[in-house]
């Protein structure tokens, strides 16, 4: 069974701030780097490097962030874009070519640069001029393609959330962040060792904060952000009894229309109710991230033990892997959960478990 041995990220800082002129390889080569120093591994060692990016200008980032870090050229890199889903899908892959013994050493995870991402123009087939866009199209309908403040209204009136209980999850998101004094999975990079956005959210600042759509306010949604995350998946032989058992994982679609709660099958997929010592899950809205706790049953009071993406941002395709290097600092004994949505009504769940449990 394949194991986490290392985990690291950098900073999650809001776009146009300290990481506003790096580069997708400038974000995630130290990241990658530093995995590897943990493990004792060498460069060499490495036999592929699988990356969520889900704005950049394509190419294959995962092949530039393997030649930025020195691996060798047989390293081919392969870049994947599920969206905010595809950094735990891309630990999730990792995890099949280490199971099926196609590889022993896979790094896997996520880099975004939200400051850096390219401008998009939909070209006019009639001859007409390009017209700018910043979403891109998750369905072929556009009439159940929803814009993502607009999907988390509609999961908050579904669901009954109110605005006074996001803002209470929000404030909570902030003030568990706010207690960590030291970030041991954060690898420093233009000097920027915590994460740049947790804050004290007051009444004062809740009551003015713009609102987005009905109930959602730009306190209950996390911040455009840069970051890169990256996981080292190996094989039991590799391992050598250390790290996390990659127990389970799972993709799941589901409705278009309600992509926030897109990660309650693929968690009932993995999830056998077994008891959870700690579960990390995306907050892009807390509106999201509570639907997911009430609706797949998971005790709030192990959720985000140092906050969340309200508290830290959100680099998009980053998202995902961020939550299993928290998962991987965080749980000490027993089983932990990741879990996230995408765009589209897509979800990914990890359930992992620590060694010896």
């Amino acid at each position: 069974m394949a194991r986490l041995i290392a985990a690291r990220r950098t900073a999650v800082v809001p776009r146009g701030g300290a990481f506003a002129r790096l580069r997708i390889e400038d974000l995630a080569a130290p990241v990658l780097l530093a995995c590897l120093a943990d493990a004792g591994l060498s460069v060499d060692q490495v036999d592929e490097v699988i990356l969520s990016n889900a704005l950049g200008a394509g190419g294959n980032p995962a092949r530039r962030v393997a030649l930025a870090a020195g691996l060798p050229d047989r390293v081919a890199g392969l870049s994947i874009d599920r969206q905010c889903a595809g950094g735990l899908d891309a630990i999730l892959l990792a995890r099949a070519l280490v199971d099926s013994g196609a590889a022993d050493v896979v790094i896997a995870g996520g880099a975004e640069s939200y400051s850096r991402r390219p401008l998009r123009y939909a070209t006019d087939p009639d001859g007409g001029p390009p017209v700018a866009y910043n979403q891109a199209p998750f369905t072929p309908w556009p009439d159940r393609d929803p814009n993502m403040g607009d999907a988390a209204e509609a999961l908050a009136e579904r669901l009954g959330i109110s605005r006074t209980a996001q803002e209470a999850w929000a404030v909570a998101s902030h003030a568990k962040s706010a207690r960590i004094e030291h970030w041991p999975e954060i690898v420093a990079l233009l000097g920027v060792t915590a994460d740049a956005f947790p804050r004290a959210l007051t009444p004062a600042l809740l009551a003015r904060a713009p609102v987005i759509r009905g109930s959602i306010t730009t306190a209950t949604a996390a911040v455009a952000a840069d970051a890169a995350a990256l996981c080292l998946v190996v094989s039991d032989r590799i391992a050598a009894g250390r790290g996390l058992l990659l127990v389970g994982g799972a993709t799941v679609g589901g409705d278009p229309e309600m992509p926030g709660l897109s990660p309650v099958p693929a968690i009932a997929r993995i999830w056998r109710r077994e008891p959870l010592t700690m579960a990390e899950v995306s907050e892009a809205y807390a509106v999201q991230a509570i639907a997911v706790v009430q609706q797949a049953g998971i005790d709030p009071a192990i959720v985000n033990p140092g906050g969340g993406g309200l508290a830290r941002g959100h680099p998009v395709g980053a998202s995902g892997a961020v939550l299993a290097v928290r998962l991987f600092h965080g749980l000490k004994q027993g089983r932990g959960l990741a879990a996230i949505a995408a765009a589209g009504g897509v979800g990914t769940a990890l359930l992992v478990e620590a060694s010896g449990a």
